[in-house]
Protein backbone atom coordinates (compact mmCIF):
# COMPACT_ATOMS: atom_id res chain seq x y z
CA UNK A 1 0.00 0.00 0.00
CA UNK A 2 1.16 3.46 -1.13
CA UNK A 3 0.33 6.79 0.88
CA UNK A 4 -1.83 7.30 -1.50
CA UNK A 5 -4.21 4.66 -1.41
CA UNK A 6 -3.76 5.57 2.65
CA UNK A 7 -4.94 9.31 1.62
CA UNK A 8 -8.12 7.56 -0.13
CA UNK A 9 -9.10 5.49 3.39
CA UNK A 10 -8.01 7.82 6.00
CA UNK A 11 -10.48 10.33 5.77
CA UNK A 12 -8.57 13.56 7.05
CA UNK A 13 -10.46 15.89 7.10
CA UNK A 14 -12.81 14.20 9.71
CA UNK A 15 -9.38 14.74 12.41
CA UNK A 16 -9.17 18.33 11.65
CA UNK A 17 -10.48 21.07 12.99
CA UNK A 18 -11.85 23.87 10.61
CA UNK A 19 -10.93 27.42 11.14
CA UNK A 20 -14.10 29.20 12.64
CA UNK A 21 -15.64 25.97 13.20
CA UNK A 22 -17.69 25.55 16.69
CA UNK A 23 -17.27 21.53 17.39
CA UNK A 24 -18.37 19.27 20.35
CA UNK A 25 -15.98 16.68 21.50
CA UNK A 26 -18.48 14.07 21.58
CA UNK A 27 -18.18 13.96 17.52
CA UNK A 28 -14.78 13.15 17.72
CA UNK A 29 -14.40 8.95 18.48
CA UNK A 30 -11.46 8.11 20.35
CA UNK A 31 -12.13 4.61 19.40
CA UNK A 32 -12.04 5.44 15.06
CA UNK A 33 -9.85 3.12 13.22
CA UNK A 34 -10.57 4.27 9.43
CA UNK A 35 -11.41 0.95 8.23
CA UNK A 36 -7.51 -0.18 8.76
CA UNK A 37 -6.72 -3.42 10.16
CA UNK A 38 -3.86 -3.60 12.83
CA UNK A 39 -2.26 -5.72 10.54
CA UNK A 40 -1.60 -2.93 8.18
CA UNK A 41 -0.42 -0.68 10.91
CA UNK A 42 3.31 -2.02 10.71
CA UNK A 43 3.44 -1.82 7.02
CA UNK A 44 2.38 1.42 6.75
CA UNK A 45 4.28 2.86 10.01
CA UNK A 46 7.27 1.99 8.34
CA UNK A 47 6.73 3.46 4.85
CA UNK A 48 5.81 7.13 7.23
CA UNK A 49 8.68 6.28 8.97
CA UNK A 50 10.80 6.41 5.76
CA UNK A 51 9.12 9.60 4.06
CA UNK A 52 9.52 11.39 6.84
CA UNK A 53 13.24 10.37 7.16
CA UNK A 54 13.45 11.97 3.20
CA UNK A 55 11.91 14.57 3.72
CA UNK A 56 13.58 15.63 7.23
CA UNK A 57 17.07 15.69 5.04
CA UNK A 58 16.37 17.74 2.23
CA UNK A 59 14.55 20.11 5.55
CA UNK A 60 17.62 19.91 7.26
CA UNK A 61 19.83 20.48 4.09
CA UNK A 62 17.11 23.69 2.68
CA UNK A 63 17.54 25.43 6.15
CA UNK A 64 14.60 27.55 5.38
CA UNK A 65 11.68 26.03 7.46
CA UNK A 66 11.65 24.75 10.83
CA UNK A 67 8.01 22.41 11.81
CA UNK A 68 7.36 22.66 15.22
CA UNK A 69 4.78 19.84 16.12
CA UNK A 70 2.86 20.17 19.33
CA UNK A 71 1.08 16.90 20.99
CA UNK A 72 -1.64 17.44 23.77
CA UNK A 73 -3.48 14.65 25.47
CA UNK A 74 -5.00 13.61 28.60
CA UNK A 75 -2.48 11.16 30.74
CA UNK A 76 -1.95 7.48 29.33
CA UNK A 77 -3.16 9.05 25.72
CA UNK A 78 0.23 8.07 23.71
CA UNK A 79 2.41 10.80 23.36
CA UNK A 80 5.89 9.27 24.51
CA UNK A 81 5.01 6.00 22.24
CA UNK A 82 3.71 7.98 19.11
CA UNK A 83 7.29 10.13 19.59
CA UNK A 84 9.07 7.10 19.25
CA UNK A 85 7.75 5.51 17.04
CA UNK A 86 6.95 7.97 14.31
CA UNK A 87 10.15 9.42 14.68
CA UNK A 88 11.76 6.53 14.63
CA UNK A 89 13.92 7.05 11.40
CA UNK A 90 14.84 10.89 11.67
CA UNK A 91 18.34 12.01 12.14
CA UNK A 92 19.13 13.01 16.09
CA UNK A 93 20.59 15.83 14.87
CA UNK A 94 17.56 17.48 13.15
CA UNK A 95 15.11 17.00 15.62
CA UNK A 96 14.47 17.98 19.43
CA UNK A 97 11.76 17.45 21.82
CA UNK A 98 11.07 19.41 24.89
CA UNK A 99 8.57 18.16 27.67
CA UNK A 100 6.85 21.17 29.87
CA UNK A 101 6.17 20.20 33.25
CA UNK A 102 5.17 22.60 35.96
CA UNK A 103 7.20 25.80 35.48
CA UNK A 104 10.36 26.77 37.59
CA UNK A 105 10.32 29.99 39.75
CA UNK A 106 12.52 31.05 37.37
CA UNK A 107 9.70 30.60 34.22
CA UNK A 108 7.11 31.76 36.68
CA UNK A 109 9.04 35.13 36.59
CA UNK A 110 8.57 35.56 33.20
CA UNK A 111 5.46 35.35 30.67
CA UNK A 112 4.21 32.55 30.19
CA UNK A 113 5.52 31.76 26.54
CA UNK A 114 8.80 33.05 27.36
CA UNK A 115 10.05 29.23 27.97
CA UNK A 116 8.17 27.98 24.77
CA UNK A 117 9.98 30.92 22.69
CA UNK A 118 13.50 29.19 24.18
CA UNK A 119 12.70 26.07 22.94
CA UNK A 120 11.55 26.70 19.12
CA UNK A 121 13.19 24.81 16.49
CA UNK A 122 16.15 26.60 14.55
CA UNK A 123 15.72 26.42 11.05
CA UNK A 124 15.71 23.15 9.59
CA UNK A 125 14.70 21.09 12.61
CA UNK A 126 11.88 19.58 13.44
CA UNK A 127 11.33 20.61 16.92
CA UNK A 128 8.63 18.43 19.14
CA UNK A 129 6.92 20.11 22.08
CA UNK A 130 5.07 17.30 24.60
CA UNK A 131 2.37 18.86 26.08
CA UNK A 132 3.16 23.14 25.61
CA UNK A 133 1.53 26.82 25.74
CA UNK A 134 -1.29 25.50 26.15
CA UNK A 135 -1.85 23.84 29.23
CA UNK A 136 -1.93 27.75 30.11
CA UNK A 137 -5.51 27.53 29.06
CA UNK A 138 -6.12 24.01 29.76
CA UNK A 139 -4.45 22.37 33.05
CA UNK A 140 -4.53 26.22 34.69
CA UNK A 141 -7.65 26.92 33.72
CA UNK A 142 -9.09 23.51 35.23
CA UNK A 143 -7.05 24.45 38.20
CA UNK A 144 -7.61 28.18 39.15
CA UNK A 145 -5.20 28.46 41.74
CA UNK A 146 -2.34 27.88 39.21
CA UNK A 147 -3.26 31.14 38.18
CA UNK A 148 -2.56 33.11 41.38
CA UNK A 149 0.59 31.93 41.41
CA UNK A 150 1.91 33.55 37.75
CA UNK A 151 2.13 37.05 39.81
CA UNK A 152 0.16 38.39 37.10
CA UNK A 153 -1.02 42.20 37.38
CA UNK A 154 -4.38 41.72 39.02
CA UNK A 155 -6.73 43.17 36.78
CA UNK A 156 -5.42 40.69 34.33
CA UNK A 157 -6.84 38.24 36.45
CA UNK A 158 -10.49 38.22 35.42
CA UNK A 159 -13.25 35.90 33.42
CA UNK A 160 -11.50 37.66 29.90
CA UNK A 161 -8.08 35.98 30.74
CA UNK A 162 -8.81 32.86 28.69
CA UNK A 163 -10.25 34.78 25.50
CA UNK A 164 -6.93 37.42 25.90
CA UNK A 165 -4.81 34.49 25.74
CA UNK A 166 -6.38 32.66 23.19
CA UNK A 167 -5.61 35.60 20.94
CA UNK A 168 -2.07 35.83 22.03
CA UNK A 169 -1.71 32.19 20.87
CA UNK A 170 -3.13 32.63 18.01
CA UNK A 171 -0.61 36.17 17.13
CA UNK A 172 2.03 34.20 18.08
CA UNK A 173 1.82 31.07 15.82
CA UNK A 174 0.36 33.14 13.08
CA UNK A 175 4.29 35.32 13.79
CA UNK A 176 5.90 31.91 14.06
CA UNK A 177 4.32 30.62 10.57
CA UNK A 178 5.13 34.11 9.03
CA UNK A 179 8.81 33.49 9.68
CA UNK A 180 9.07 29.85 8.31
CA UNK A 181 7.99 27.97 11.47
CA UNK A 182 5.15 25.77 10.16
CA UNK A 183 2.92 25.06 13.66
CA UNK A 184 1.34 21.36 13.46
CA UNK A 185 -1.19 20.82 16.57
CA UNK A 186 -2.00 17.61 17.58
CA UNK A 187 -4.89 16.45 20.30
CA UNK A 188 -4.49 12.37 21.40
CA UNK A 189 -8.11 12.11 21.63
CA UNK A 190 -7.88 8.97 24.26
CA UNK A 191 -11.66 8.17 25.65
CA UNK A 192 -11.76 7.85 29.40
CA UNK A 193 -12.52 3.63 29.64
CA UNK A 194 -9.02 3.39 27.86
CA UNK A 195 -7.64 5.24 29.81
CA UNK A 196 -8.55 3.22 32.79
CA UNK A 197 -7.65 0.26 30.80
CA UNK A 198 -4.03 2.16 30.72
CA UNK A 199 -3.75 3.07 33.90
CA UNK A 200 -4.70 -0.34 35.85
CA UNK A 201 -1.92 -1.85 33.12
CA UNK A 202 0.84 0.18 34.94
CA UNK A 203 -0.21 -0.73 38.05
CA UNK A 204 -0.46 -4.47 37.35
CA UNK A 205 2.85 -4.51 35.40
CA UNK A 206 5.82 -4.12 37.24
CA UNK A 207 7.84 -2.83 34.49
CA UNK A 208 5.35 0.37 33.53
CA UNK A 209 4.79 0.86 37.64
CA UNK A 210 7.19 4.00 36.88
CA UNK A 211 4.45 5.53 34.58
CA UNK A 212 1.72 5.61 37.07
CA UNK A 213 1.58 8.72 39.74
CA UNK A 214 -1.54 9.04 42.09
CA UNK A 215 -1.72 12.27 40.95
CA UNK A 216 -3.04 10.46 36.82
CA UNK A 217 -5.90 9.56 39.58
CA UNK A 218 -6.60 12.88 40.90
CA UNK A 219 -7.02 14.67 37.58
CA UNK A 220 -9.23 12.02 36.10
CA UNK A 221 -11.83 13.42 38.57
CA UNK A 222 -11.85 16.67 36.62
CA UNK A 223 -12.31 14.39 33.13
CA UNK A 224 -15.36 16.56 31.87
CA UNK A 225 -13.65 20.00 33.09
CA UNK A 226 -10.92 18.94 30.93
CA UNK A 227 -12.87 18.32 28.04
CA UNK A 228 -14.50 21.73 28.22
CA UNK A 229 -11.54 23.27 28.22
CA UNK A 230 -10.35 21.25 25.00
CA UNK A 231 -13.67 21.92 23.33
CA UNK A 232 -12.56 25.22 24.12
CA UNK A 233 -9.33 25.57 22.70
CA UNK A 234 -10.36 23.86 19.56
CA UNK A 235 -13.04 26.24 18.51
CA UNK A 236 -10.86 29.36 19.44
CA UNK A 237 -7.40 28.60 17.95
CA UNK A 238 -7.77 26.16 15.17
CA UNK A 239 -6.83 28.41 12.59
CA UNK A 240 -6.47 28.61 8.97
CA UNK A 241 -2.37 28.82 9.63
CA UNK A 242 -2.31 26.20 12.36
CA UNK A 243 -5.14 24.18 12.60
CA UNK A 244 -5.75 21.12 15.49
CA UNK A 245 -5.93 18.09 14.33
CA UNK A 246 -7.86 15.62 17.31
CA UNK A 247 -6.37 11.91 16.62
CA UNK A 248 -8.32 8.84 17.78
CA UNK A 249 -5.89 7.42 20.49
CA UNK A 250 -7.96 4.48 21.52
CA UNK A 251 -5.56 2.21 19.45
CA UNK A 252 -1.99 3.48 19.71
CA UNK A 253 -1.17 1.81 16.41
CA UNK A 254 -4.01 3.95 14.46
CA UNK A 255 -3.08 6.91 16.37
CA UNK A 256 0.82 6.74 14.96
CA UNK A 257 -0.10 6.18 11.40
CA UNK A 258 -2.70 9.13 11.44
CA UNK A 259 0.10 11.15 13.13
CA UNK A 260 2.80 10.32 10.35
CA UNK A 261 0.45 11.03 7.65
CA UNK A 262 0.05 14.39 8.70
CA UNK A 263 3.55 15.37 9.48
CA UNK A 264 4.58 13.68 6.03
CA UNK A 265 1.43 15.47 4.21
CA UNK A 266 2.40 18.65 5.82
CA UNK A 267 6.59 18.61 4.80
CA UNK A 268 5.33 17.79 1.32
CA UNK A 269 3.22 20.70 1.09
CA UNK A 270 6.32 22.87 1.57
CA UNK A 271 7.95 22.04 -2.04
CA UNK A 272 11.25 21.32 -0.12
CA UNK A 273 14.06 21.08 -2.38
CA UNK A 274 17.42 20.52 -1.58
CA UNK A 275 19.72 23.86 -2.72
CA UNK A 276 21.78 24.32 -5.26
CA UNK A 277 24.58 25.29 -5.02
CA UNK A 278 26.55 28.48 -7.21
CA UNK A 279 28.63 27.86 -10.61
CA UNK A 280 31.81 28.88 -8.76
CA UNK A 281 30.84 26.03 -5.88
CA UNK A 282 30.14 23.93 -8.48
CA UNK A 283 33.73 24.67 -10.28
CA UNK A 284 35.29 23.42 -7.10
CA UNK A 285 33.52 20.62 -6.87
CA UNK A 286 34.69 19.77 -10.12
CA UNK A 287 38.35 20.57 -9.64
CA UNK A 288 38.42 18.67 -6.00
CA UNK A 289 36.99 15.84 -7.96
CA UNK A 290 39.82 15.98 -10.58
CA UNK A 291 42.35 15.75 -7.42
CA UNK A 292 40.53 13.07 -6.36
CA UNK A 293 40.87 10.80 -9.61
CA UNK A 294 44.41 11.75 -10.39
CA UNK A 295 45.45 10.70 -6.50
CA UNK A 296 47.98 8.24 -6.83
CA UNK A 297 47.56 5.34 -4.49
Amino acid sequence: MTYADFLTRLNPKAMIVPSGAKIKMKDFDPDYTGNFQKSEAQELLQIGVKELAKYQDILYAQDTYALLIILQALDAAGKDGTIKHVMSGINPQGCQVFSFKAPSAEELDHDYLWRSFKALPERGRIGIFNRSYYEEVLVVRVHPELLAKQKLPPQTKDKHIWQQRFEEINNFEKYLVNNGIIVLKFFLNLSKEEQKKRFLKRIDLPEKNWKFSSSDVKERQFWDEYMQAYEDVFNHTSTEWAPWHIIPADHKWFTRIAVGYFIYQKLKSLNLAYPKVSEEHYAQLLKAKEILETEEG
